[in-house]
């Protein structure tokens, strides 16, 4: 299933790519990155190294951050750990209309992703190597998009309007059908209440569960109260783990 499977992966994030690519986003948000564009080479090598094979698990993540996937093309993208325990790193190109307090710098990016430092580091904690976490798990967002203002603030898919709203997790569902078709999980855990809602939504029928574990942002005050110690007992209570 190796080569079947990531292939299968790729050509779904492909068909993702073209279907947000066509959609039309208004004010206020000005600017958007998709790195399954200018950073396809790096999500190529993910889904390649690691969308190989039917998973136990797979996390779902909101849509990228600035300095973790919107640099490297991996969800929760924080750079050291994409390229040191990830394994991946490749040249990743400049978005057309890049937002000048939000420039590309791909795997040159100084700036470190907090969430993404939690996350993966809780996973390489648990897996030294990142072939045995994969050998059961994936880690994927539901929208590829980020989304900025005028001002650079971030804005998230949930803030957007009603209609651009209904176009985009129309797709964004789609997607996340192609990908449990392929790896066949047991389980799709929401990483965030967001992620979790979506994934109830799309995979309505499906014969699967659906979890959350807490968000590791730093915006959340539970998250920084021992994030690492809270989602192990999450999962743990799930029966994930």
């Amino acid at each position: 299933m190796t080569a079947e499977a990531s292939s299968a992966a790729i050509a779904a994030a492909e068909r993702l790519a073209d279907a947000v690519d066509a959609l039309k986003f208004a004010p206020p948000t000005t600017h958007i990155y998709n790195p399954l564009r200018y950073a396809w080479p790096a999500h190529r090598s993910y889904l390649e190294q690691h969308a190989d094979s039917r998973k136990k698990v797979i996390f779902l993540g909101m849509n990228p951050g600035p300095f973790g996937m919107a640099q490297t093309g991996v969800p929760f993208g924080e750079i050291a750990m994409v390229r040191d325990w990830i394994g991946v790193e490749e040249s990743v190109l400049s978005p057309d209309n890049v937002h000048p307090k939000r420039p590309i710098e791909g795997f040159a990016c100084q700036r470190s992703e907090v969430s993404g430092r939690r996350f993966w580091g809780f996973f390489a904690e648990r897996y030294p190597l990142a072939i045995d976490f994969f050998a059961d798990h994936f880690v994927a967002n539901y929208c590829p998009l980020v989304f900025m203002e005028e001002s650079g603030k971030n804005r998230t898919p949930d803030k957007l309007p009603v209609a651009e709203i209904v176009e985009l997790y129309a797709v964004c569902d789609q997607h996340l059908r192609d990908l449990v078709d392929v790896l066949q999980p047991d389980w799709v855990i929401g990483v965030g209440a967001f992620a979790e809602i979506r994934a109830k939504e799309a995979l309505f029928g499906y014969d699967l569960k659906v979890g959350r574990i807490l968000h590791p942002s730093p915006a959340s005050p539970a998250a920084n109260r021992g994030w690492a110690e809270q989602v192990e007992a999450q999962l743990k209570t799930l029966g994930v783990w």
